[in-house]
This record gives C-alpha cells, sequence and structure tokens, in this order.
C-alpha cells in the first residue's frame, strides 16, 4: 500500500473533525489550540546568510527589501528547505508568504520547466499576491511562477502551462481542473503547500483539496501555513503529513502588537451609517477598511455611503474578477482611500498603507477578528482598529477579548490623533 493511499485510507476513515460533533481536545500534548502550543524544531537561525540559500535567491531577499528574518522565517525556512513536512503559525503580517517562497526557490531546479511546487490559497487575490512575492523573491534565478485562479481565461491557463512553469499557486477549483485537463503535469511537483490553512481544511475546500492532493506523488512535501490552528485543523493534518515539524505560537501572542483597539458603542443596528458617516474625516486621512459579515451588507452600505457623496469603493465575491482587480489596483495605489468588503480580503491582502480598520460588524467567527484587524498592522506597523458593537454584539465583544486575551477600550475623541 503507496504512502498516498494509506493518507487517503486516513483522511476517509478520519473524515474532517468538523464534520463530527466538536470534542474536548485529546491530541498530542502541545498541540490544543488552548493551551501552550510549542514546537518540535529547537533550530533558530537570525540571518538570511546563514541559511546555505542561492546566491540569487539571496540577492532577491535582500533587493526585495528583507534585511532579517522575522520569527517565523528565522524558525520554519530550514526545515521546509531540508524537505520535512512543517505546520507553521503565526500572526498575519509576520512574513509566512516569503517563509514558503523562499523554501520553493531554494528547491526547485530553473533549468527543468515543470512545475515543482505547487500553493493553494482561499482567494484568488491572495494566490496572485503569493505570486508576486514569488516572483520578486527569485527574480534573479529566472524563475517563472503562474496564478491558476478562477475568473480568468482557461485556454490561456493551459498555454501558459503546458509551455511548462516552475512554481504554480492558485485556488482549489482552477487547479484540480488544470491538473484533470493534463495542462498542469503533476508528476514533478515535489513541494505542496496550503496557505491560510485553517480556511482551506474547515471551509468547502477540503474535499477540492483531497482531490488535488491524490494526485500528487506520495512523497510530495506537505507545508501548511497559518495564523490560527483550530483543533479540527490539526485532526486532518494528521491524515496526509507525515510526522511535521510543527512551529507554533502561543494563542495569546497572537493578538498583534502595536495595533489599538477600540469599540464604539452604537444602540441600535440602523445608527451604524449615521457613526460612520460621522467618522468619514478620521478614515479619508488614511487608508481604511471596512468590514461587513455579508455581500449584501457591503452593497448597501456602498450604496448608501455614494448617497451622502461619501466617496468609498466595495469588493466581494460575487464581482466579476477583472472588476476586483481594478478595485484593488485603485486601493493599492491609494487612488481609492476607503475599501468595504467581506472577509474575502480579510486574509493575506497586504495593502501596506492600511492604517485604520473597521468592523462594522464584529466577525461571525473570531479566529476571523485577527485576520481583518491583521491587515493594519503588518510586521510591526503601527495601526487603529474600531469595533462598532451593539447591545447583541456586547458578548461577542468580551469573547474576543478573551480569546486573544486583549483589552478593547472605549474609543477616544481624538481617534484620529492615533492614526
Amino acid at each position: 500500500m503507496s504512502v498516498n493511499d494509506r493518507r487517503n485510507e486516513e483522511w476517509d476513515k478520519n473524515g474532517p473533525a468538523s464534520d463530527k460533533e466538536s470534542q474536548a481536545y485529546d491530541g498530542p500534548p502541545g498541540m490544543d489550540p488552548d493551551g501552550v502550543i510549542d514546537s518540535n524544531w529547537d533550530e533558530v537561525v537570525d540571518n538570511f546568510d546563514d541559511m546555505n540559500l542561492k546566491e540569487e535567491l539571496l540577492r532577491g531577499i535582500y533587493a526585495y527589501g528583507f534585511e532579517k528574518p522575522s520569527a517565523i522565517q528565522q524558525r520554519a525556512i530550514i526545515p521546509c528547505v531540508k524537505g520535512h513536512d512543517v505546520i507553521a503559525q503565526a500572526q498575519s503580517g509576520t512574513g509566512k508568504t516569503a517563509t514558503f517562497s523562499i523554501s520553493i526557490l531554494q528547491q526547485i531546479d530553473t533549468s527543468l520547466r515543470e512545475c515543482q511546487a505547487l500553493i493553494l490559497a482561499p482567494t484568488r487575490e491572495l494566490a496572485q499576491q503569493i505570486q508576486k512575492v514569488v516572483i520578486a523573491l527569485g527574480d534573479f534565478m529566472s524563475a517563472q511562477c503562474h496564478a491558476c485562479i478562477g475568473g480568468t481565461n482557461v485556454r490561456e491557463d493551459m498555454r501558459k502551462l503546458e509551455t511548462g512553469v516552475h512554481v504554480v499557486v492558485g485556488t482549489p477549483g482552477r487547479v484540480y481542473d488544470m491538473i484533470n485537463r493534463r495542462s498542469l503535469r503533476a508528476n514533478f511537483i515535489k513541494m505542496f503547500v496550503l496557505d491560510e490553512a485553517d480556511e482551506m481544511l474547515s471551509r468547502g475546500f477540503k474535499d477540492q483539496i483531497h482531490d488535488v492532493f491524490r494526485m500528487l506523488n506520495s512523497d510530495v512535501q506537505v507545508i501548511l501555513l497559518s495564523a490560527t490552528m483550530p483543533a479540527d485543523v490539526l485532526d486532518v493534518t494528521k491524515s496526509f503529513m507525515r510526522n511535521p515539524v510543527r512551529i507554533l505560537v502561543k494563542k495569546e501572542e497572537l493578538t498583534l502588537e502595536g495595533i489599538k483597539q477600540f469599540f464604539v458603542y452604537v444602540e441600535r443596528e440602523d445608527w451604524k451609517l449615521e457613526t460612520l458617516c460621522d467618522l468619514y474625516d478620521t478614515l479619508s486621512i488614511t487608508q481604511a477598511v471596512i468590514f461587513c459579515n455579508t455581500r449584501r451588507k457591503v452593497d448597501w452600505l456602498t450604496e448608501n455611503m455614494h448617497k451622502r457623496d461619501f466617496t468609498v469603493s466595495a469588493m466581494h465575491g460575487d464581482m466579476e474578477q477583472r472588476e476586483r482587480d481594478v478595485i484593488m489596483r485603485q486601493f493599492r495605489t491609494g487612488s481609492s482611500r476607503v475599501l468595504i468588503t467581506t472577509d474575502l480580503l480579510a486574509r493575506g491582502i497586504d495593502v501596506q498603507q492600511v492604517s485604520l480598520v473597521i468592523n462594522y460588524d464584529l466577525p461571525s467567527n473570531r479566529e476571523n477578528y485577527i485576520h481583518r484587524i491583521g491587515r493594519g498592522g503588518r510586521f510591526g506597523r503601527k495601526g487603529v482598529a474600531i469595533n462598532f458593537v451593539t447591545e447583541e454584539d456586547k458578548r461577542t465583544l468580551k469573547d474576543i477579548e478573551q480569546f486573544y486575551n486583549t483589552k478593547i477600550d472605549e474609543m477616544p475623541m481624538n481617534v484620529a490623533d492615533l492614526i
């Protein structure tokens, strides 16, 4: 029985834990999401020069603007490069993307025009962003990286893949389609990376990921990255990882330093709009992201802000890919300053200038809180998060405070001075 057959049988037998009743955690010690989460890998390398990386890759790293590896990079690059299966957890904005991009670029053979690493991400925007990082870091190696995402021309994808690229990053549906059509040849893929693994394994992607995984070589190296690792995700990983190196941080360390968190008490849901309009001048001095829980609410809020002559743009998953690209470009370049969106944008979209996040709705799942406010203070940058809280939300806010061991204060009058 091959390793993959065994992995598949495990998968089918255990199934994802989220399909069962959630039980008290009884997995391996040190992996309980509510306990102290530790690591079984001791090596820490605090300098890129000491990682034995290819000369051209080092040039790419320094040209990209990195000087010293972040905490997760110091711990996770080496085991990834050595070929271990790795589960790496670190907060948003600490350089997870570069961690696996550097590991991939170190291991691929650019003289072989075949896909050697496959990265899956939950959203098209995140896939495109990862592609940019891989291309930038691999600039001096002439590494080819293609993004396989829905909403783009299938023929164009097939043509690009058939000419041969070294790294493919994509969303599960399109990647599976390309492997099925044999445009993406899986026989040279030696690394399989799941970014935002908690999102990927606990949502509707699980079956698609499994379908892709079945088509890969039995000895493929698996790397999982995420800011949160709920028990159900750790459970699923047992099915398809071999003795993974675990590099996980304590849950209470997940709250981002440098982000000031406030709440505004809004007695009734329909008063939130007025509150937001009052805050508008504060928003537009910087770049702000406003999160709503549903696509319908995004559209409603955008329409009502426009009616009152406020300039805002909006983005959610029902939009055409081309429209999403244009809006992201406008926001990245700063020509649009206030963006209203759903959790689609909460993960992995690195917009450098964002220093204010407003939760118009508190997130329906507390794990997404860090992904949202993490947009506002990436890698040590300062930021402010403002949460609109109605009577019904008070309990949720308390829950978020306890979960992240943090304090969310009432918003002061001079909030503009803090941004």
